[in-house]
């Protein structure tokens, strides 16, 4: 049975995924990380029941403590299957607002703390192969002016997960990068206080796209950046899934 460790798990994007991915039946082990232990708990209670479920509250900035605790998992489970690195980080500012502590913690939560925990996954992983999947944002692919840090470390995501996919297949590992678009999160709350979270794609409906990229039948969608937002038609609204070709903006 497969070991999965998914971080930001405690609301969400990545309690979606979670929650979907706990569906599957070859999926057995969970390590699911977050800052907060109530929102975990939260999470492991939605989560499909006979799942063996780890949750650890930790701050992924913590670089030497999140490589201690990947060591810890990797021995105990032999391997690791799924790495869905979630968590992130938003203050959004105009160029002249952003301060350099904005710009190197944004940094450190999105770039930084992804780059800790995969080197350390794949350290496992290369042994029998395993999926990858990074949850960057559509705010990578298009400007967003006010949105300067957060935007570019979500670019600096989706290069990232291209080059990794190429660097790591010769050890069987599948890289997916998944770029989402308006999704009523607490982070969109953040870049978008306005707006009604009525209107917009549900963490749930991510969760899904999540859960069948990481299927066999998602196996083709690797190395590339996937575009799921939900589009709207009238009265009736669907969530669109899009490969965006490398070096095209939409």
């Amino acid at each position: 049975m497969k070991t999965c460790i998914v971080t930001g798990a405690s609301r969400g994007i990545g309690r979606a995924i979670s929650v979907a991915l706990s569906q599957q039946e070859d999926i057995q082990n969970f390590i699911i990380l977050a800052r907060t232990e109530e929102g975990l708990v939260e999470t492991k209670g939605l989560m499909a029941a006979g799942k063996n479920i780890e949750h650890y509250h930790i701050d992924l900035t913590n670089y030497e403590e999140v490589q201690t605790l990947v060591q810890a998992i990797g021995q105990k489970y032999g391997t690791i299957d799924l790495l869905i690195n979630v968590a992130g980080y938003a203050d959004p500012k105009s160029l002249l607002e952003t301060t350099i502590e904005n710009w190197e913690t944004t940094y450190r939560i999105n770039v930084h703390s992804i780059f800790n925990i995969t080197k350390e996954v794949v350290k496992f992983m290369k042994r029998t192969g395993g999926k990858i999947l990074n949850v960057a944002s559509t705010s990578g692919i298009t400007p967003r002016p006010g949105w300067l840090a957060y935007a570019s470390s979500k670019a600096a995501i989706i290069s990232m997960s291209q080059t990794l996919s190429e660097e790591l297949s010769d050890y069987g590992i599948l890289v997916y990068c998944i770029s989402p678009g308006r999704c009523a999160t607490e982070l969109r709350k953040i870049l978008a206080p306005d707006e009604d979270p009525t209107t917009i794609m549900q963490p749930e409906e991510v969760g899904d796209v999540v859960r069948h990229l990481l299927s066999d039948s998602g196996v083709c969608l690797d190395g590339q950046n996937i575009i799921v937002r939900k589009q709207v038609k009238k009265q009736t609204a669907s969530v669109k899934v899009e490969v965006a070709p490398a070096g095209v903006v939409k």
